[in-house]
C-alpha cells in the first residue's frame, strides 16, 4: 500500500517520506478500513519533532489518528460491520505506530465510528480529534442553558466545534482571536463576540461583556499563557477545561482557585473513559445525523504534500483542518 511515514524525528521535509508499505490484515475483532482521508492535527507535528521530550514509539511511524473512509475487510468475532460501511476512525495512531496517512488501516471495531451517508469523506477526518475534543471539553465544562462561556482560540479546529456545542447548549459563548479574520470565522460558528488578544486587554473586555460578572466556564487550549488571566474572568464555582498547554509545568492562582472554588479539569482526548467514550460517539452520531455540526477544511492536499500539510498546521495560519486526499 501506499503509505507517508518517517523513522526519525525532525522537521516535516526533512524526516517524511512516501512510498510503498505492506498492507494490513485485520485480525481478530478488528476492522480494515480503505481510508479516503486523512486528517492532520497540532499532536501529529508535535510528536514528529519530539515534543516535550517524546521519542519514537516504534522504528518506523506512519502518521495521524484521524480519517475517513470504507471498511473492506473484517476480522475474526467482528459482528455488525459490513464491507463498504462508511466509517471515521479515532485514536488510529495512539499507542499504535501505524495511522491514518495510508492507503489502509487496521483498528479494533469500536474505533472505526458509522459515517452517515449525508457526511462527506474529508468531514470525517475532522472528528477524531477536534470534534470529539470540544465534545468533550463542553460535557466537561456542564455547559447548561445561560452559562457564559469563554472558547480561547476560538479560530481553531477544536475551538470552532467548541463554540458550535456550546451554543446548541444554549450558552453565551465569548471567544478569543488575532486577527479579524479569525473573528470572522468565530463568529460564523456562532461565538457572541471575540476577543483580539493581540490588541485588547482580554480581562477588562471579558469583563465589559459580561458586565463584571464573568464566565462560568473556559474551555482552554493553552493553560500555560492564559492561567494568570482566570482571577479576572471566572465566577466562583466556575470551571477551566483544559485541552492543550505550551509546557510541561504551569503556575496557577491556587489559592483564589481555592478560595473561590473554581475547578481545574485537564484532558487528553486519547485516554478518555470508556464511558465518556460511548456516550461522545452516540452524540456525535446525533450530531452528524442532523446536520447541525459545522466543517471547516482549510486545506485539501494530496498525501504526497503531507510535509507542506504539516508545515501548514504547525504554522498555526491555518483557519480550519487541513486533510490528505488518498
Amino acid at each position: 500500500m501506499r503509505a507517508a511515514w518517517y523513522t526519525q524525528q525532525g522537521a516535516a521535509q526533512d524526516v517524511l517520506r512516501l512510498g510503498e508499505q505492506p498492507t494490513p490484515e485485520a485480525g481478530a475483532g478488528e476492522v480494515r478500513v480503505r481510508l479516503r482521508t486523512s486528517g492532520v492535527n497540532p499532536s501529529d507535528w508535535k510528536v514528529r519533532r519530539g515534543g516535550f521530550g517524546r521519542g519514537l514509539s516504534a522504528p518506523l511511524i506512519i502518521p495521524h489518528s484521524d480519517g475517513a473512509g470504507d471498511i473492506d475487510a473484517v476480522g475474526p468475532g467482528v459482528t455488525g460491520r459490513a464491507h463498504g460501511e462508511r466509517v471515521w476512525i479515532w485514536n488510529g495512531q495512539w499507542k499504535r505506530p501505524h495511522g491514518t496517512a495510508a492507503d489502509y488501516i487496521v483498528v479494533p471495531s469500536a474505533q472505526a465510528a458509522p459515517l452517515p451517508d449525508g457526511v462527506d469523506y474529508v468531514h470525517g477526518a475532522c472528528l477524531g480529534i477536534p470534534a470529539f475534543t470540544a465534545l468533550q471539553a463542553v460535557r466537561l465544562a456542564g455547559i447548561a442553558p445561560g452559562a457564559a462561556v469563554l472558547v480561547q482560540g476560538g479560530a481553531g479546529s477544536v475551538a470552532h466545534y467548541a463554540i458550535q456545542i456550546a451554543k446548541l447548549r444554549g450558552a453565551t459563548v465569548y471567544t478569543t482571536v488575532s486577527s479579524a479574520a479569525k473573528a470572522a470565522h468565530a463568529a460564523a460558528a456562532g461565538a457572541d463576540a471575540s476577543i483580539d488578544y493581540r490588541s485588547e486587554d482580554v480581562a477588562a473586555r471579558l469583563r465589559d461583556l459580561t458586565e463584571g460578572r464573568g464566565v462560568d466556564a473556559v474551555i482552554e487550549v493553552d493553560l500555560t499563557r492564559n492561567a494568570r488571566l482566570y482571577p479576572a474572568i471566572v465566577r466562583p464555582h466556575g470551571r477551566v477545561v483544559v485541552y492543550g498547554m505550551t509546557a510541561p509545568e504551569t503556575a496557577l492562582p491556587a489559592l483564589w482557585m481555592m478560595q473561590n472554588s473554581v475547578s481545574l479539569v485537564p484532558f487528553l482526548i486519547y485516554e478518555i473513559s470508556s464511558g465518556d467514550r460511548t456516550a461522545g460517539l452516540a452524540e456525535i452520531a446525533d450530531l452528524l445525523k442532523g446536520g447541525r455540526l459545522r466543517h471547516t477544511v482549510a486545506k485539501r492536499l494530496p498525501l504526497e504534500r503531507i510535509a507542506a500539510a504539516h508545515d501548514l498546521v504547525e504554522s498555526g495560519e491555518a483557519i480550519g483542518n487541513v486533510v490528505l486526499d488518498l
